[in-house]
């Protein structure tokens, strides 16, 4: 039996300040729904712009021979 740490992919969005606040969290929660991402940070600068980072496991499968 072998310990396996989890394994995360990661990735950075950058939204811009254009953007309204029901469509930021309308793409947040698709990208939780369908694609298995969970919010890790977000970041408002003062200009407005907003930086997220989102995660997701990956999923390692043994092979079966």
């Amino acid at each position: 039996m072998s310990i396996r740490t989890v394994e995360y992919e990661e990735t950075k969005v950058r939204l811009d300040r254009t953007l309204p606040r029901s469509a930021v969290r309308k793409l947040l929660t698709d990208q939780a729904e369908y694609g298995g991402w969970e919010l890790t940070r977000l970041r408002r600068y003062r200009d407005g712009t907003r930086d997220v980072w989102i995660r997701r496991k990956i999923i390692r499968v043994p092979l079966t021979v």
